[in-house]
């Protein structure tokens, strides 16, 4: 298909989860390569997905790769925050299953131009949306040392948070930080000799942070998580796959929510609220990788795969 290799995570439990009757009308709101999709659409020869992605690249590789399936296959260029606009535009009222891959794909970071990843020099980018115009390096640049601190604390979970922001700035304003490999060379020296006691690379909390502020995931999640379970038809559902724990709290927490009933307190003799709960939880605990998959292929390891059921 191309000249890196893409291997869907965990595609047998998110099918499972993801394909709730057959015929059915499913959204894949971050069709990234198209591998969870092309699954269902083989094993359903009368469903419909639409899909959606921001990333130009990506949309040209699945629109080939699904173009056998015809007209049972949508790939529209929108943000799975946009779901409702998304789904309306496409002339259907509800979905019976959605499914939010919420990795970073294959071809993101295997490409060093898009600035994803530390393994190779690459501009400091980090947009999933090309036409967006604010680059990891501009947001550096940008940012004032606090800001950038908190970025780095929040969203990378970076308990050296203060001297990484400092010393990212230091290089930015003496034109030192000039590629991907130059931002994480900044960061490790922060850490110095404690950064090999780490398991991973000293500057991976701090990719992550940068690409989800760059991308404000954090806020497009939750904007998802009110929208995608009031579009669900009756016995449809909602399937979140997340790869840090940001994510998965976000997730878990929303899902706990819209299955909770009766809110009255435990000392109350009977319900006198009067709520019920309009969704129930299919995983109780989050699904992972099994050691075959994982082995197979090692970014499984993180994937947490929950799913929500509109009763």
């Amino acid at each position: 298909m191309n000249d890196y290799e893409h291997k869907t995570v965990l595609p047998g439990e998110t099918i499972e989860l993801w394909h709730a009757k057959p015929g059915g009308v499913y959204v894949d709101a971050t069709l990234g390569l198209g591998g969870h999709s092309e699954a269902l659409l083989a094993l359903d020869p009368q469903a419909t997905v639409l899909g959606l992605d921001v990333d130009d690249e990506a949309l040209q590789v699945s629109r080939s790769r699904l173009a056998r399936f015809g007209p049972r296959i949508l790939p529209v260029k929108e943000s799975y925050m946009n779901l409702s606009q998304a789904l309306h535009a496409a002339h259907f009222k509800e979905a019976d299953g959605v499914l939010a891959d919420l990795g970073v794909s294959s071809l993101q970071l295997d490409k060093a131009e898009r600035g994803f990843s530390f393994r190779n020099s690459g501009p400091l980018d980090m947009r999933m949306d090309s036409a967006q115009e604010q680059t990891a390096l501009e947001l550096i640049q940008q940012s004032s040392d606090e800001e950038l601190e908190q970025i780095l604390r929040t969203y990378g979970e970076e308990r050296l948070a203060r001297s990484i922001a400092r010393r990212l700035k230091e290089a930015s304003r003496d034109g030192r930080l000039t590629d991907t490999l130059s931002c994480a060379a900044v960061v490790a020296s922060v850490y110095g000799k404690r950064g090999g006691r780490e398991k991973i690379h000293p500057a991976t909390r701090t990719f992550q942070a940068l690409r989800i502020a760059v991308n404000r995931e954090m806020a497009n999640l939750d904007k998802f998580l009110v929208d995608a379970p009031r579009l669900l038809a009756q016995g449809g559902r909602l399937v979140c796959l997340s790869f840090h724990s940001l994510e998965d709290r976000k997730v878990k927490t929303a899902f706990r929510a819209l299955s909770q009933g009766c809110v009255c307190p435990a000392d109350f003799p009977k319900c006198v609220c009067g709520k019920t709960a309009e969704f129930k939880m299919l995983t109780k605990k989050p699904v992972v990788a099994a050691d075959v998959e994982t082995a197979r292929n090692p970014r499984s390891r993180s994937a947490r795969l929950r799913a929500l059921e509109r009763i």
